[in-house]
């Protein structure tokens, strides 16, 4: 099983909030997941992001790939904390 740390869109037509996911790759952007590790909100000018670090990278070292927009996001709230 591959899995993949990806964002899963959620929200209204207008206002989108994306939860970061562990998921199968097999499994649809908005279906199924393994486990929440944060959300990020776009619409938000300050804050908006709340990741679980430590959670990213224990799904990392099991061998998880994280997509860029996560990687980006990941570093982002590291470097907040």
């Amino acid at each position: 099983m591959a899995v993949a740390i990806r964002l899963r869109r959620e929200g209204s037509h207008d206002r989108p909030v994306f939860r970061i996911v562990a998921a199968d790759s097999r499994f649809r952007r908005d279906g199924r997941f393994l486990e929440i590790l944060g959300v990020y909100d776009p619409n938000q000018e300050k804050g908006g992001l709340n990741v679980n670090v430590d959670k990213v990278n224990q799904w990392i070292a099991k061998g998880a790939k994280a997509s860029e927009t996560v990687k980006s996001l990941v570093k982002r709230a590291s470097a907040k904390a």
